[in-house]
């Protein structure tokens, strides 16, 4: 099927075999209705679509196509991918379910990189059992991807049904710090109907290095997307878009040096969040600053998603209500490594306590 990254470069690119996720979907007998829009090589640069919630708005990205047609009753799942924060956030915006697997979860062959220590394959979903049906499908052992994990893949359906009253960690620091008043307001809101349907709900501090994985993540992302497109760009520079082109250039002025010691900070970081996740089943944080921003020249904010990339836990987006102007909000739940089954089973407990049950106006007037 024609894949092109979302670039002039690639407008008649047809693969000669489906990536992994892809195979998989097609064994296990899925109906797949064709390609979504992505931004530019899944960088920055905008996709012309728009947010089911209200057009004038973003859908976020870099998986926009998917987020709005999940969104839009169009299809039931959806694939994307994050780098940052390119599957939860536009679930947010959209008010679906976004699901980022453990680094590795998913196998990546047959996907266009934008950084190889950084790239998940996400999901898409109108509801958590959704979401943990696709991830049964996709999950597993990919041997011709280099970074994929090779370990046992538990029975997700079956975990949501013996979910319980979870333990909640809070997470205040750095993400309330980033939010609008508004969304700490909601989250703060959603955390008091979910203590009294019986959550236990405990505040925790974040590690020392935390804040420090935002510039590391910058470094590794812009020096592996010019390294991913060291021979294209050379080739076709006048084809790339303004804010992917920016991305090369300052990625190829990044020493080695600042790049290594950016891979120290990932993986001290990684070693410093697995005793505040053991006491846990799940952490709890907005998953956007904001609602989808206005103008189709923006993706959004990808600050509250990307720490959850730069260390390759799980994290999923659950919609949990509506903003004053009527766009989505959405609260992040993160889990231990591998732990995609105990995430799964919180997020679907809140979604019962929550019953976000909004839709986009747009569907209302079509019907």
């Amino acid at each position: 099927m024609r894949t092109t990254c979302g670039s002039p470069i690639f407008a008649d690119f047809v693969p000669r075999q489906d990536a992994t996720a892809v195979a998989r979907l097609k064994a296990a007998g899925a109906i797949l209705l064709g390609k979504t829009q992505t931004t530019e090589f899944a960088t920055l640069d905008p996709a012309p679509t728009r947010n089911p919630w209200n057009l004038a708005h973003t859908p976020g990205g870099s998986s926009s196509g998917s987020a709005a047609a999940v969104s839009a009753a169009m299809v039931a799942g959806a694939l994307g991918s994050q780098t940052a924060g390119s599957t939860l956030r536009p679930a947010a915006y959209c008010g679906v379910v976004g699901l980022k697997p453990t680094f590795g979860r998913i196998g990546r062959y047959g996907v266009f990189p934008v950084s190889w220590r950084l790239d998940h394959v996400g999901i898409f979903a109108r509801t958590v059992a959704d979401a943990a049906l696709l991830l049964q499908v996709l999950a597993g052992y990919d041997p011709r991807d280099a970074s994929a994990a090779d370990v046992p893949v538990p029975d997700y359906q079956a975990g949501l049904e013996a979910s319980l009253p979870p333990r909640l960690g809070v997470v205040r620091d750095f993400f309330y710090e980033r939010a609008e008043p508004e969304v700490r307001e909601h989250t703060d809101a959603v955390l008091e109907r979910l203590r009294a349907a019986g959550a236990q709900v405990q505040d925790v501090a974040l590690p020392p290095d935390f804040a420090t994985g935002l510039a590391a993540h910058r470094i590794i992302m812009r020096v592996e997307v010019a390294a991913v497109h060291a021979t294209l760009f050379e080739a076709h520079r006048d084809a790339y878009r303004p804010q992917i082109r920016r991305l090369i250039e300052s990625g190829r002025l990044i020493p080695a040096v600042t790049y290594v010691r950016a891979q120290q900070v990932r993986r001290r970081l990684q070693r410093q969040l697995l005793p505040l996740l053991a006491g846990v089943d799940a952490l709890l944080t907005p998953t956007t600053p904001a609602p989808a921003p206005r103008g189709l020249d923006t993706t959004g904010d990808p600050t509250l998603q990307t720490p959850w990339t730069f260390v390759g836990l799980p994290a999923l987006s659950l919609p949990s209500g509506l903003s004053g102007s009527g766009l989505p909000l959405g609260i992040q739940l993160a889990a231990a490594p591998f732990a995609e089954a105990r995430l799964l089973a919180v997020a679907r407990w809140c979604e019962g306590v929550l019953q976000f049950s909004a839709r986009p106006p747009l569907l209302d007037e079509a019907a």
